[in-house]
């Protein structure tokens, strides 16, 4: 079995016909029924039914099928990933990052690195996104660095934590805690809350905040980003905790402390652990954890 008679294999499939799949790999049509026959007679399973110059797949065809196209698409990674990180100079980085990352973090870290790489040219690509969006795109390589909160159980993704922000609650200018400076999270727990959606790590940090105090609030409405969970409750859906971010402070809210917390919400540069970067993908990577890395304070 060798790489031609894959690639046979998986353009006959899709084609179904001897002919015009013989014309797409500029081969003659015998040596596509020839390579065909001896990957058939390797299997010891028919792969196709014929009829003509037609063909359709067996069953065995069809399972084979999709093993075949993952390990191609597999192999022709690794050869873009040894090409790209052979390609001197420059090349290309694709970040993905949380909303509230995109004001001031991201741009500062881009700028930082790229006069340490003076010369070169980098190609940046940016996308923003709620954290289980970002996760699932740095799994299927649409990312090749994610900033975003920790997911508890993704072993496979590096987290390292790169940054911090208090976490403060918001009520309504006409709320009956709007007189106050400071609030627990037992009396929060009292009113319907404005919170986030499961995609964002933040959801489970503040369920755990309430379920130590023994609450389990209503919930009014879920939401991804902080900006939009601030403007919920200064229509007076209910109240929330979020990240002292700048754009809360542009809404008619009331920011009050949250007495005897120490919590913070953590952003953590995430990377596949068994994934090969490029060069360029490891100096940016090695950057970050030089000039931005912090160690979190459990408690």
């Amino acid at each position: 079995m060798n790489l031609n008679q894959l690639t046979y294999f998986v353009t006959l499939a899709q084609i179904e016909n001897y002919t015009r799949a013989a014309k797409r790999l500029d081969i003659t049509q015998p040596s596509l029924s020839h390579a065909i026959s001896n990957l058939e007679k390797e299997l010891q399973v028919p792969l196709f039914e014929r009829h003509g110059r037609n063909v359709t797949m067996t069953k065995y065809g069809e399972m084979f099928l999709k093993y075949v196209q993952d390990s191609l698409h597999i192999l022709n990674l690794g050869v873009e990933r040894i090409q790209e990180a052979a390609r001197i100079p420059g090349g290309s980085i694709s970040i993905g990052y949380i909303h509230t990352q995109g004001r001031r973090f991201i741009p500062e870290l881009v700028r930082g690195f790229l006069n340490e790489q003076e010369g070169k040219k980098i190609d940046f690509r940016f996308q923003n996104a709620a954290t289980g969006s970002l996760i699932r795109g740095l799994k299927e390589e649409k990312f090749d660095v994610i900033f975003c909160s920790r997911a508890e159980g993704e072993k496979e993704i590096s987290f390292v934590p790169v940054s911090e922000e208090k976490l403060v609650a918001v009520v309504p200018e006409n709320h009956a805690l709007a007189d106050r400076n400071s609030v627990t999270i037992k009396e929060l727990g009292q009113y319907p809350q404005v919170t986030f959606t499961p995609a964002s790590g933040l959801y489970f940090v503040i369920r755990e905040l309430f379920e130590k105090e023994g609450l389990s609030p209503e919930t009014a409405f879920e939401v991804e980003e902080d900006g939009a969970l601030a403007g919920m409750v200064a229509e007076e859906f209910g109240v929330g905790i979020v990240p002292d971010v700048p754009v809360i402070h542009t809404l008619p809210v009331k920011i009050l402390n949250i007495e005897n917390l120490h919590c913070r919400r953590y952003i953590y540069m995430g990377m596949m652990k068994n994934r090969y970067p490029s060069a360029l993908v490891e100096q940016f990577r090695d950057y970050i954890c030089k000039h931005y890395r912090i160690y979190e304070v459990i408690q």
